[in-house]
């Protein structure tokens, strides 16, 4: 292995530190010093990583929030159309950044150039207790219930079964990814396909039942609607956990060939399709089932499938097994690209910034994350950890937002290759702020003073182990072992 970034060939580099520079001017240092990930990924890779990380658990179980909070399935259909909007804008103005800071690490490196390095810290820090591990938890989870639903008719599978084969899954996943890049880019291109078909099941019998029978239980679309902000902030939670994964392809830019081209490219490809697919299956679930089917149902399209598809009912729990396999797969392949950053950047152990030099993959940082995602296996309670996902999120969106309008103003000349109207990212930050401030106001304030909490907890990390030079001899060991 390799300490550093990348390929085998190193790049001779000057001693600057890249936090005396921002924008692009720090982006382009830390995208030419050391080592450098092989670039393999393609538009069609870079389309289905994006597809494939979106549409996971989410549009097969996340319907039931988005309802609870819109009170209607009207309401709750245009906050799904809402979510896909404001997930494009997001990402436009992400490809903004990672075209402007073309290296891996996503949203930590576009903090860290815009910010400083406590703000990136904390990002990290936060996206490695909360964001990453949940996410990986929620998915493993959700394929290990619905693949082992058909052994169990009558009842819910074993929790300990669930749980062990969810840790199973993610070990399987990351030893795959450790292996070859290309072998984990073509599972999220085999299961995204898969996720089409489903979806495409679900989407053609909604239809048909719209032509035979109308629009059954969407007839009166907007009645019992909800007005309360914090209510639909918290439907937007759930419908935005459903669309999370449009910055994932962010944290690979270094292996995307041809990236200001691409990257765009496979936004633009990916996430109206997604926008359009997520709105036909909500619609299809609302003529379909009643208001309190799907309020009684912890899997929407199980319970979809049990209505329509009598005796080949059993294809849905297969068919969201498969979803969250392959979502799973680049929830465990582009995030481990944030932990390689972090640590090639000295904000993490210098081990996780190791490459292997005969499969150009951060093992290091894999295991690291599977690690802490078999840990996050044993919180039971899913939609508190959807509501820490979203709410960690959505902090991280608008640090991002506000370093990009920054850099907007202290480096108005420099190169952007994507270059978006001011109005798109001003809009998103708003967006981004009333989704942190409003569920506050509901019942989950106390979820989300904890996620605050778990972000605060941060600081003195930093100051005490990366910040605070002359550390006693004996600290300085410890950080040194660690």
């Amino acid at each position: 292995m390799k300490n550093n970034a990348g390929s085998i060939e190193k790049i001779p580099n000057d001693c600057d530190s890249p936090s005396e520079k921002s924008g692009s001017d720090a982006g382009q240092k830390l995208q030419h010093s050391g080592f450098h990930l092989k670039k393999e990924l393609g538009l069609l890779d870079g389309s289905a990583i994006i597809f494939g990380i979106i549409v996971g658990a989410g549009i097969f179980v996340s319907p039931k929030g988005v309802l609870i909070g819109a009170g209607s399935p009207g309401l709750a259909l245009i906050i799904w159309i809402s979510c896909g909007v404001l997930s494009l804008v997001g990402a436009l103005c992400y490809a903004e950044l990672g075209t402007m800071i073309p290296k891996s690490g996503g949203d930590y490196a576009y903090i860290y150039a815009s910010l400083g390095k406590l703000p990136a810290f904390l990002f990290l820090w936060v996206a490695l207790l909360i964001i990453v591990p949940t996410g990986n938890a929620v998915l493993a989870l959700t394929f290990s219930s619905y693949i082992l639903q058909p052994f169990y008719p009558e009842c819910d599978p074993p929790e300990l079964g669930v749980r062990l084969l969810s840790g199973v899954v993610i070990c399987l996943l990351t030893a795959v990814n450790c292996y070859n890049v290309k072998w984990a880019a073509r599972i999220t291109d085999g299961f995204a396909v898969m996720k089409l078909i489903a979806l495409a099941v679900i989407i053609v019998a909604g239809i048909f039942v719209m032509a035979t029978d109308g629009l059954g239980n969407f007839s009166q679309p907007f009645e019992e609607t909800n007005m309360d902000a914090g209510k639909i902030a918290l439907a937007f939670y759930s419908g935005l956990f459903s669309f999370a994964g449009w910055n994932y392809l962010n944290f690979v830019t270094e292996e995307i060939k041809d990236p200001f081209k691409n990257l765009p490219r496979a936004i633009w490809i990916s996430l109206p399709l997604v926008t359009i697919v997520y709105t036909l299956a909500n619609l299809a679930y609302f003529v379909v089932l009643s208001k309190a089917e799907i309020l009684n149902s912890n899997a929407v399209a199980v319970t979809f499938g049990d209505e329509l598809l009598g005796v080949m009912s059993w294809i849905m729990p297969a068919f969201v097994a498969s979803s969250t396999f392959g979502a799973l797969n680049g929830n465990i392949f582009a995030p481990s690209r944030l932990v390689f950053t972090g640590a090639r950047e000295g904000q993490l152990p210098k081990a996780l910034a190791l490459i292997n030099v005969h499969t150009y993959t951060p093992i290091p940082a894999l295991l690291f994350l599977a690690m802490l995602s078999i840990l996050m296996l044993t919180v039971k309670d899913v939609y508190t950890m959807i509501n820490y996902i979203a709410f960690s999120e959505a902090l991280a969106w608008a640090a991002c937002t506000l370093g990009l309008l920054i850099l907007r103003w202290k480096q108005p000349n420099a190169v952007r290759p994507i270059k978006i109207n001011i109005i798109f990212p001003i809009i998103f930050l708003i967006i981004c702020i009333f989704l942190l401030i409003m569920p506050m106001f509901e019942n989950a304030a106390s979820e989300i003073g904890v996620a605050v909490a778990i972000v605060l907890s941060g600081i003195p990390v930093y100051f005490i182990f990366i910040y605070w030079e002359n550390k006693p001899r004996w600290l300085r060991q410890v950080s040194g072992k660690i």
